[in-house]
């Protein structure tokens, strides 16, 4: 087993080691998420925490880890009423992305299930971490067939594997422990919400430190055994406090006023549901325990109200995680109880637990209107015009209230990966049929399996009740789900869209589908177009957070050339083809269909560009943003040429009576047919 890098030798990221010793220290606490930019060192502080935990006494021999003090009845392994104890270090079991569902839950053998009636399991991860830390690196990458099993895993503290009428169970109590790239994309808000606590990790900017951190890591990689040994004595004191502090917990009183000031704060950042009230109350106590105190303060509030709340204060997902310390400092006191005078000492942002750093998240801004350049409602001035023609260059618009979309799908049947967009064969959904396994056998169709065996019983030498079961008998269930698509926006940034209010609402128009991409699982990428070219804004990602932060702060003016955003929309989903051939992609062209721009005859090149879309199948709509009581119908013909159909803002919402629902591949397929 390889030397892990010591807990204590990590150089600063106070948050981080403060929310994992909580966690150490009061596993109710629920867990922690860790977001932060690449190569901060997350996953090394995570599995760092491993050496520092407790042993835990385990029934001997069970493969689920049962209490010896209160083994679980329905244990697979069980009864325990006789059997010995012992004790074994606490696991970091870690989760890859791509896992499969058995591997997560556990396998059970159903050829030996339907012929000889045994239940034959194998168990998963999820048994693997009861009692123990669950790690999931890069979680935001998640499959969601694998978010739904451990959500139902962490809500009812079990783990249930049930096939055709046959199931096991077991316990599956664990700490759940994430860490992401917010680049990379955001989690289902189902599974944000089910991590106690989160911090926000990044790359310190002082030089010193930065020194140690390259020192320390070189010492560690030349000789991992010296380099922990010289951390030794650290590790073992911060170990004993640990203990130390888990036993004092039980002693920890949490008074009315700390209740008060808890639920206060929750109320006034108006979080969901009661589960972050819940939470902050465990943490504040683990911080006074912590600290070495029976009583929970206002310090241990606030600290725990930084850790516990700022990923639940989220609307969607384009809203930056943080809390407003000024606003929470101003509920704290409000609600201060009579027993905690002005003799208090100050929680300011540098005071954490027993007076070392730790003043929570940094702080963040409420919103992305934030990093927004100006406010629509200030004067423009215009610059010089891009590309020496058209309307000159303006500012950045804000985007208008996202609103709800009309669905918007790729014609057949994907391959893809999950998500809700489109049909696709997946391993979840709708049963459609039964073919021949390959490999190992995962969903069983039973009537399918019984229809095979069935006219071999008599050959085979049946005698008894239960059927006579071959491999070759076996038939593997074919499903049908949904898949996520690449959505790759096309937007027109010309002069001809530079009117104020009309870009306001073409950039609210992107967002809610930027939005509806992000609860769909797409990925997402952006191409504008003005001047004399046009641009990849965002080469596709998973991230529909930084497509949202780009698209704000877009600016317009200028020339239209539209054949020149087909064209660049082209070459990037040529590329994404070869890199990712599954995945198929949904163009969404953002236009008035005006082409003013990209040679001689800007009309005829911006025809033959769509027409080389509709000649690779590539499914496409156009959102016509033409207003006006005079319209000239021109991105109903680009969408004719593409392929594809066009819609208008208000035929975009999903509560527009404007006209029936316009499906791209109803559409689609209708042209394709003529």
């Amino acid at each position: 087993m390889s030397t892990r890098y010591p807990f204590t030798a990590v150089v600063g990221m106070d948050d981080l080691r403060l929310a994992l010793l909580l966690n150490a220290v009061s596993p109710a606490v629920g867990g922690v998420l860790v977001r932060g930019e690449k190569g901060t060192a997350k996953s090394t502080a995570v599995r760092a925490l491993a050496d520092l935990l407790p042993e835990v006494p385990v029934v001997a021999g069970c493969r689920f880890s049962c209490d010896p003090g209160a083994p679980d009845p329905g244990c697979p392994d069980g009864p325990h009423e006789t059997a010995p104890a012992a004790a074994r270090p606490a696991r970091m079991v870690e989760l890859p992305v791509g896992a499969s569902e058995d591997r997560l839950v556990g396998a059970l053998d159903i050829e030996r299930a339907l012929s000889e009636g045994v239940k034959a399991f194998e168990p998963g991860l999820l048994a693997d971490a009861h009692r123990g830390i669950l790690y999931v690196d890069e979680v935001n990458l998640l499959h969601d067939h694998l978010i739904d099993l451990l959500l139902d895993a962490a809500a009812m503290g079990s783990s249930y594997v049930e096939r055709e009428g046959v199931s096991v169970r077991h316990a599956a109590r664990f700490l759940l422990v994430g860490t992401m790239n917010p680049e990379e994309g955001e989690l289902r808000p189902q599974l944000l919400d089910r991590f106690g606590l989160t911090v926000e990790v990044a790359a310190s900017r002082e030089p010193e430190q930065r020194v140690e951190v390259v020192r320390r890591r070189l010492a560690y990689d030349d000789d991992p055994a010296a380099f922990a040994g010289r951390w030794a004595g650290e590790e073992s004191a911060l170990r004993e406090r640990i203990v130390a502090a888990r036993a004092l917990l039980s002693d920890v009183v949490l008074g009315d006023a700390a209740l008060l000031q808890i639920a206060a704060t929750c109320a006034a950042f108006e979080v969901d549901g009661m589960r972050a009230d819940i939470v902050m109350a465990r943490t504040a106590t683990a911080l006074a325990a912590w600290a070495g105190r029976t009583e929970v303060t206002s310090d241990d509030v606030r600290q725990a109200a930084l850790l516990a709340l700022p990923h639940r204060r989220r609307r969607n997902p384009f809203d930056a995680p943080g809390l407003d310390e000024d606003r929470l400092d101003e509920t704290l006191e409000q609600f201060k109880g009579e027993d905690e005078g002005d003799d208090d000492p100050d929680p300011g942002p540098d005071g954490g637990p027993d007076g070392g750093p730790g003043g929570g998240v940094p702080p963040q801004g409420e919103g992305p209107e934030e990093s927004a350049p100006r406010d629509a409602g200030e004067d423009e001035a215009p610059a010089s015009p891009p590309g020496g023609g058209g309307a000159g260059e303006r500012s950045a618009v804000k985007a208008a209230e996202p609103f709800r979309t009309k669905m918007l799908s790729v014609p057949g049947l994907g391959e893809g990966a999950a998500g809700r967009r489109s049909r696709a064969r997946t391993e979840h959904g709708r049963t459609t049929g039964a073919v021949r396994p390959r490999g190992v056998l995962t969903k069983l169709h039973l009537a399918a399996t019984v229809h095979a065996a069935a006219p071999h019983q008599k050959a085979r030498g049946r005698t008894g009740p239960g059927l006579v079961v071959r491999r070759d008998d076996l038939r593997q269930a074919t499903r049908e789900g949904r898949e996520g698509n690449l959505v790759l926006f096309a937007v027109d940034a010309s002069g001809s869209m530079a009117a104020r209010q009309r870009m306001s609402a073409v950039k609210g128009a992107v967002l809610s589908l930027l939005l509806d991409a992000y609860q769909r699982r797409d990925k997402v990428g952006l191409v504008t177009f003005r001047g004399r070219d046009a641009e990849v804004a965002l080469p596709p990602t998973s991230s529909v957070d930084a497509a949202a932060a780009r698209l704000e702060q877009l600016p317009t003016g200028g020339r239209t050339p539209l054949s020149a955003g087909l064209l660049k929309a082209h070459d990037v989903l040529r590329v994404e083809r070869l890199r990712d051939p599954s995945r198929r992609p949904l163009l969404v062209v953002v236009t008035d269909g005006r082409a003013t721009g990209g040679g001689a005859d800007p009309v005829g090149l911006a025809a033959r560009a769509a027409r080389l879309h509709a000649s690779e199948g590539t499914a496409a709509v156009v959102v016509d943003c033409e207003t006006g009581p005079v319209r000239l119908g021109l991105a109903g013909d680009l969408a004719r040429e593409l392929g594809g159909t066009a819609v208008t803002l208000d035929e975009l919402r999903a509560d527009s009576i404007a006209g029936l629902v316009r499906n791209v591949q109803a559409e689609h397929a209708t042209r394709r047919a003529a």
